[in-house]
């Protein structure tokens, strides 16, 4: 009997061990599972986000109200019900936001807008931002000429998420001559895209300076700043909004690390009186189908420039802010004469390298 006793002893001691050991190892499979949720690994869970990146952080909560405490507890199948439940509440909300899956990752861009400032970059991102296949950074991000030093994970994470079959965009006009920026993308892909546009260098300048002097009301005048000396035409190219258009100086650096078939250069000009012509021209560019259309336009008179038609579900259609649109302060003939002079054979060459005239001489 003694015997007995100790042998069902030892067995239920086994049993309290195998059980022990049982959930201490599904403990370990929870908190992993939990670990990896929480610091963004677990992007094949469907979690509703609104389509502003701003207010991605605010949608990645598992339950409102809960405690860390709280998260952590819970099991692996209780957070898919409870994100499952969210997904479709969300999907049951207003129809006035705009609301979208985080489906999909977080990837460097496949094509940059690089340039050029006062060019017509902003339209041409509000106008790709209409396709279904582009997701765009809204901001510039100004990675390759200002925080580069943060590094490539940090200017991944700036990226939207994108599905299969998606190109990540971002546009900041300032790369384009930024000499160290067309080594960095390259370390970054050699396979990416680059989208240029560019405008008359002469009226650039003047939007240029038009948009400082909104900032700066007592800045010098348009020709003491763009001439060394006035009375021998010597122009200033140290002056950003002269600089700027020299474009086959800046575009030397891009070639020596991406080929011409990297490149797309877009009239800042037809951007304005055939917007869907161009916009035809840079999705074939990025192998997209041609979505953004004619019919998607309308020319302002007011503004002087196109806008989008209303879309669905809005009260009046999107057009460019204030700042898009002023009207340029007088400039004398012959300041203007005297810098198309200079920039004529800046804007040859460029021709030449690019294989496109666009008429600005």
């Amino acid at each position: 009997m003694g015997c007995s006793k100790w042998r069902a002893a030892l067995n239920f001691g086994h049993l309290r061990v195998q059980s022990k050991l049982s959930v201490f190892f599904t403990m370990i499979i929870i908190f992993t599972y939990l670990f990896y949720c929480l610091n963004g690994y677990c992007d094949s869970l469907p979690r509703p986000v609104y389509d502003q990146q701003n207010n991605y952080q605010n949608k990645i909560t598992l339950n409102d109200g809960a405690s860390q405490q709280e998260k952590i507890t819970h099991n692996a199948s209780q957070v898919f019900r409870e994100q499952m439940s969210d997904l479709s509440n969300s999907e049951a909300s207003s129809d006035n936001i705009s609301i979208a899956n985080s489906f999909g990752t977080k990837k460097f861009p496949q094509a940059i807008i690089i340039g050029v400032k006062k060019g017509g970059t902003r339209a041409l991102l509000e106008f790709l931002r209409i396709h279904p296949d582009v997701r765009a950074v809204g901001s510039e991000p100004h990675f390759f000429d200002r925080f580069y030093d943060k590094g490539l994970d940090w200017y991944r994470n700036l990226m939207p998420r994108t599905l299969e079959g998606q190109i990540t965009m971002e546009k900041t006009p300032s790369y384009f001559i930024t000499k160290e920026a067309p080594r960095r993308v390259f370390s970054m892909s050699r396979h990416t895209k680059l989208i240029v546009v560019v405008r008359d260098p002469v009226t650039r300048a003047v939007s240029d300076y038009t948009q400082t002097l909104t900032k700066s009301p007592g800045l010098p005048s348009f020709q003491n700043l763009a001439f060394r000396n006035a009375t021998t035409g010597l122009i200033d190219t140290t002056w950003s909004a002269v600089r700027i258009g020299i474009y086959a100086k800046h575009l030397e650096y891009w070639l020596r690390f991406f080929p011409l078939s990297r490149l797309l250069f877009v009239s800042g000009e037809r951007l304005v009186t055939d917007p869907a012509g161009e916009m035809g021209r840079v999705q074939d560019f990025l192998g997209l189908k041609r979505v953004v259309t004619d019919k998607h336009f309308y020319f302002n008179q007011t503004k002087g420039f196109p806008c989008l038609k209303k879309p669905e579900g809005s009260s009046r259609p999107r057009c460019l802010g204030k700042s898009k649109g002023r009207p340029h302060p007088q400039i004398p003939s012959e300041v203007l004469h005297r810098l198309r002079d200079f920039y004529r054979p800046f804007n040859l060459k460029f021709y030449q390298m690019t294989g496109h005239n666009f008429g600005w001489d």
